[in-house]
């Protein structure tokens, strides 16, 4: 992408994700150990020492150390610790004066951003003005100035270019870096936000500021380091109220209110008259259902400052990341009702109304924005993606509505709508619930598509799919490598999603529904939802689960968050099994009606989170007793030689390790048979193996050299069986069943690969030709036409075979108009020339069915 640092222009869709968190990853583990960056300059004059004094939070120093001072700086740092307590009068009252006498310089900034802040807008821009207009260029503070001025004025370019300027010229001073990067960091470009607060680190690695604008910047991608470089900051200064607020922004995402309340309170200690903390203090109302205090809380923001949209803004944004879209929507046009230029509303009002299926109206949300404001990454990505989006096909199945992209609809509709419509049905049915539709489900084959459709930012790398209650959005078939994933799983999870939020009202917590979304995989199918087994197992002994209190904070941390799906998958298949179904469902409707998981567990159950944490538990120890046996390993020799691996495994019958290391020293040897042997036992010890861990791979690998098919085409089926998206064991295992003259078996090895692999035209074509041999036309049809879209090598034979499929559905017309195409391919095509003559006799009338 072009980068920002030398040309301020909308970025392109494709920003380096991962390096960016690989970098800002090192930089917090630095920060977090106190080893990056020098300190502030030890400087003993007054200035310094209140400049340093309000770094660390020691606000009342600086009015002590430069009460008696007159200059413009002295005054604005008097000013500022004011302003960081809330006392804005004070602060206005000390920066008038000398605003007035000099309307180029500091004082004038913080007045002109005192003024924007307290709502009056009018004001503070003539005062910002003057100190563009007027203002020098003459040093890197002055250019600064000026970057600041402008940014506050919303002239975002000329902002760049101030702050690139001034840093070219004091590459080491921390605030300009800092300033900088805040820029970057408002339109969502967080890799260039990372290197100007690096630089700012490098400078001094104690600057509040900038260690909270790192910890802002990867937040997203890696909570568990942002907290870290968070509570570094707060030693530094445990009075900057904007960490304490971030803070309580990450204990709301991971629904630990309580821990909220605190953090928030604590920032409005420091700052009572803090607009954000007020703001946030009334969207914690809100989540709450406390409507009364809400209003309330809402209105005394607005009393500060009549023209602060935002109050309703973040309101509507905690909704939002609660799942509750439709309040966001409300909230954020509220907001636009006191505030209509408030870019940034406007954007998230795009973003809520996409997360509810209006593309019309988040288009029209998201350009208002991008005319107000071109420089902001994630309503230039969301409007490109929308461009996209508008080429897409659309099929309508009743309530259900896919967009599928034009290279791809003509395969993967005829796999997705009808599995999509199988999942609704059969998730309605079981749940005795009707969702509210229409439900959109869109299908991208690039990832960045669907994680910019998802999250407004390309990226989102461990994320497959997502549901919001009734759009669906996940990655196709070509978005991965193949065998990295099973679309047909993902859709089926992110179904059971329309269904637990639905039902919930969109308040089932995240740790709930995303374990009803794996635990419905596993009962769709014995293949899905199991990759995470042997996982879990081992961190089921290494004691490294968390407890169901803490489960939330899981889906926050990139370690834990696999094992956490697969572990709130086992929560739920346990309170199935235990309390049944319809207690289960009372569960979601508890929370629908507003209850919280303290309350929601008795009244669904009879019984707390802690009692079902003490039954989880011991169900565990029965479930998983075997595996963690089998896992268990003694320590074995790097350059062990046969005899002692077997000696090993005589002793230790029940370790998987040792059964297949000795496998290993086996088939080296050349001993195939006992190779195999060994991996049997490792097999039967641990079924649950999946990926490269699967004895059975290395089974059939050895069968096949060894021409052992039928021993071959048994461990690839028991490979099939646990791993849901092996395509290449799916491909092998029908290549082997094939010669074999079974064609029901041959159809089910291809059904397979064709559901991995959409598009490879051979499983396709097996699996049409066996539906026309059973005479299931619908089937034969659907698979049919898939392989003729997938683009066939002959494209004749394909054309006869899906004019086949239509005629034995009586689709006269379509078969017609098929064997008409293969012909024209191929004229002497003569099983093409006697379908035709079929077709034609079959036609009532002279005409013929059209």
């Amino acid at each position: 992408m072009t980068d920002v640092r030398d040309e301020w222009t909308p970025p392109a869709v494709a920003l380096t994700w991962q390096r960016f968190l690989a970098v800002c990853m090192a930089l917090l583990v630095a920060l977090s150990a106190s080893s990056s960056g020098q300190t502030l300059p030890a400087d003993t004059s007054p200035l310094a020492l209140a400049a340093r004094a309000l770094n660390t939070g020691h606000y009342d120093e600086v009015e002590k150390l430069l009460s008696a001072a007159a200059d413009e700086r002295s005054i604005v740092l008097r000013a500022r610790a004011h302003l960081a307590r809330g006392r804005y009068a004070e602060a206005e009252k000390l920066l008038a004066g000398r605003a007035a006498a000099n309307p180029a310089g500091d004082a004038a900034l913080e007045l002109g951003q005192l003024q924007l802040y307290l709502g009056r807008r009018a004001e503070g821009a003539r005062t910002l003005q003057m100190v563009l207009t007027r203002g020098s260029e003459g040093t890197p503070a002055d250019l600064m100035r000026l970057g600041l001025a402008a940014r506050a004025l919303g002239r975002f370019q000329d902002a760049n270019g101030f702050f690139r300027a001034a840093s070219a010229r004091a590459p080491d001073d921390p605030v300009i870096n800092t300033a900088w990067g805040d820029l970057f960091l408002e339109k969502y470009n967080r890799a260039d936000a990372v290197k100007s607060y690096q630089a700012a680190l490098q400078a001094a690695g104690d600057y509040v500021p900038a260690q909270i604008g790192l910890a802002r910047a990867t937040i997203e991608g890696n909570p568990p380091a942002a907290r870290s470089a968070i509570e570094a900051a707060l030693k530094i200064n445990p009075n900057y109220a904007a960490a304490h607020l971030l803070l309580a922004e990450m204990a709301l995402d991971d629904r630990e209110r309580a821990e909220a309340r605190a953090s928030i309170r604590k920032a409005l200690e420091v700052n009572p008259n803090s607009l954000e903390a007020r703001s946030l203090e009334a969207a914690m109302a809100l989540l709450e259902g406390r409507t009364a205090e809400f209003q309330s809380l809402v209105g005394g923001v607005l009393e500060m400052n009549p023209a602060y949209g935002d109050v309703y803004r973040v309101a509507g944004d905690h909704a939002a990341r609660n799942y509750r879209f439709n309040e966001a929507v409300e909230l954020t046009r509220r907001a636009l009702d006191i505030d209509r230029t408030s870019t940034q509303a406007h954007a998230d009002l795009g973003m809520h109304l996409l997360r509810t299926g209006d593309e019309a109206g988040a288009r029209q949300a998201l350009e208002t924005a991008f005319k107000a404001d071109p420089y902001d990454v994630v309503t230039f990505n969301l409007l490109a993606m929308l461009d996209t989006v508008d080429k897409f096909e659309t099929i309508r199945d009743g309530d259900l509505v896919v967009r599928l992209h034009p290279d791809e609809a003509g395969v993967m509709r005829e796999h997705v709508v009808p599995l999509a419509r199988q999942a609704l049905e059969a998730l309605s049915k079981r749940y005795q619930f009707e969702p509210t539709g229409p439900i959109l489900v869109e299908m991208f084959p690039k990832h960045d598509d669907f994680a910019v459709r998802t999250i407004g930012l390309p990226g989102f790398i461990g994320a497959l799919g997502a549901c919001f209650g009734r759009v669906v959005t996940l990655d196709s078939p070509h978005a991965r490598q193949p065998g990295e994933f099973s679309w047909a799983a993902t859709l089926w999870h992110e179904m059971a999603h329309v269904i637990s939020l639905q039902m919930s009202n969109n308040r089932v917590p995240r740790w709930l529904s995303e374990g009803m979304s794996v635990y419905e995989e596993r009962q769709a199918r014995p293949e899905w939802g199991r990759e995470m087994e042997v996982p879990f197992a081992q961190a089921l002994e290494a004691g490294k689960l968390l407890k169901l209190r803490d489960i939330q904070e899981g889906f926050s941390d990139p370690r834990l968050i696999a094992l956490v799906y697969h572990q709130s998958s086992l929560v739920v298949e346990h309170l199935v099994e235990t309390y049944g179904e319809q207690a289960w469902w009372r569960l979601l409707r508890a929370y629908g009606k507003g209850l919280e998981t303290e309350a929601a567990f008795p009244a669904a159950f009879g019984v707390t989170l802690d009692q079902v944490q003490a039954s989880f538990d011991a169900r565990l120890e029965r479930q998983y007793a075997e595996a963690r046996r089998a896992l268990k390993s003694p320590e074995i020799p790097p350059k062990a030689t046969v005899d002692q691996l077997k000696t090993l495994a005589a002793a230790n019958p029940t370790s998987y390790g040792v059964q297949m290391a000795l496998a290993r020293a086996l088939q080296e040897a050349g001993d195939a048979g006992g190779a195999i042997q060994a991996l049997e036992r490792a097999s039967k010890l641990l079924p649950g193996a999946s990926g490269d861990a699967n004895p059975n791979l290395l089974i059939a690998a050895i069968a096949t050299k060894q021409g052992d098919t039928t021993r071959a085409i048994a461990a690839l089926e028991a490979v099939v069986k646990v791993d849901s998206s092996d395509v290449e064991a799916a491909r092998r295992l029908a290549a082997l069943v094939a010669p074999l003259g079974e064609p029901a078996r041959t159809a089910a090895a291809y059904e397979r690969v064709a559901e991995l692999d959409p598009f490879d035209v051979q499983a396709q074509s097996v699996v049409g030709r066996h539906a026309l041999q059973r005479k299931d036309a619908g089937r034969a049809v659907r698979a049919l036409r898939a392989a003729l879209a997938a683009g066939p090598s002959d494209r004749a034979a394909a054309h006869a075979d899906l004019a086949e499929a239509y005629l034995l559905a009586g689709r006269l017309g379509d078969a017609k108009r098929e064997a008409l195409a293969a012909l024209e391919i191929a004229p002497a095509f003569e099983r093409a020339q006697d379908l035709l003559l079929t077709i034609v006799g079959a036609q009532p009338g002279a005409g013929g069915a059209r």
